[in-house]
């Protein structure tokens, strides 16, 4: 447990880091949705009414009371947004400050209206049609209903012709902060990861900061995910490498390295990560369960717990906006615990407001900590 000490000093120093942090440029892609925050109706007292159905659990009794007959389930939008891995982490970075570069699947050829707002903030490039997401979100959890057969054209060769291979790698070759996100729903990416290992490895003298997230890994192949775990590595010989994970993802990475995942507990969660990182051979090794965040990092594991919000605004989107305030920190050249702190406090001003923000949003968390 931190005290409230540790927050107010990081509070102390990202308020006076605030002009820094407007000087980093950050290149991130590359996938893009249409969010739709759905509710799942229980009972439906009036047109106006209803009580959601409260966990995934009572979501797959009601499924599973089907079977053999059918059934009807309501669904009520509580709001249509940006969604993607990287459009929330890029839209993050930018509500923080850095002047962000964003390419991926936001419309094509003209931009979704969802990314206009985004398009604000952000140098944005797309390069096809986004994908669809259904979020049903529940007070244990959400389920992530996607349609993303646009994502398919999210190739090298794409990139080439729609956005420019020389821009692409003018930007790649510069950035302070490079994020590559959504591996899973993206199938060519490893392809492009292979292109830049071979075109552009990224050295210029000075070693950036490259985040990559797998982003729930679970319906690909052992042998597709340990792939992109080594091509991953192999960025390490340039930059400082982040993998970011929550918890079922770290679990399901282990399962294919063949480490034990069963221990869910802090210490456990703590020595998994060591070992995936050692495996992995990356600098930093980033987990994030619902509560706390955990980075392995040369061999030493750091914790720090988030603040508790009881009444969450939403869900969807609260691992990309910790990994971008991590990222923020780390950039700033925080140590691993203070750029936990900056991660789970992004995280959890999104969770309450449901919006992304600023610094002095966040240093403002930070001394006013929202405590069980």
């Amino acid at each position: 447990m931190k005290t409230s000490e540790f927050r107010v000093q990081c509070a102390q120093k990202l308020t006076a880091s605030i002009k820094q942090a407007a000087d980093f440029s950050a290149f991130i892609g590359l996938d893009g949705f249409v969010d739709e925050i759905i509710h799942a109706v229980d009972m439906r007292e009036n047109s106006q009414k209803y009580t959601r159905l409260p966990t995934i659990a009572s979501m797959a009794e009601r499924i599973a009371g089907a079977a053999g007959k059918s059934t009807n389930i309501e669904f009520v939008n509580e709001r249509t947004k940006l969604g993607g891995n990287g459009p929330i982490m890029a839209n993050a970075l930018a509500t923080l400050g850095l002047k962000v570069t964003y390419v991926g699947s936001l419309g094509y050829p003209r931009l979704h209206p969802v990314f206009e707002p985004f398009a604000k903030r952000a140098a944005v490039h797309s390069i096809s049609e986004p994908g669809h997401t259904d979020a049903v979100e529940f007070l244990d959890g959400k389920v992530m209903l996607v349609k993303s057969m646009s994502l398919n054209e999210i190739t090298w060769e794409n990139i080439a012709a729609r956005f420019g291979r020389e821009k692409f790698l003018e930007h790649f070759s510069s950035s302070e902060l490079i994020a590559f996100v959504n591996w899973t729903m993206i199938p060519f990416m490893s392809a492009i990861w292979e292109a830049l290992l071979k075109e552009c490895a990224g050295s210029s003298g000075v070693r950036r900061k490259i985040f990559f997230d797998l982003a729930d890994p679970e319906k690909r192949p052992a042998e597709d995910i340990a792939h992109a775990l080594d091509l991953i590595s192999k960025f390490e010989q340039n930059f400082d490498v982040i993998l970011g994970l929550n918890e079922k993802e770290a679990g399901e990475i282990a399962e294919v390295l063949g480490i034990d995942h069963k221990d869910g507990t802090p210490e456990g969660l703590s020595k998994m990560a060591r070992e995936v990182r050692q495996k992995v051979r990356i600098n930093t090794l980033v987990v994030h369960p619902v509560t706390y965040a955990l980075a392995a990092s040369e061999g030493k594991v750091d914790i720090v717990e988030g603040p508790v919000i009881t009444k969450p605004t939403i869900t969807t989107g609260a691992g990309d906006h910790f990994n971008s305030g991590f990222c923020l920190g780390k950039l700033l050249g925080f140590s691993n615990e203070w750029s936990l702190l900056a991660g789970v406090t992004t995280s959890g001003f999104y969770v309450k407001t449901g919006q992304s923000p600023q610094i002095k949003d966040l240093a403002e968390m930070m001394c006013n900590w929202p405590a069980r």
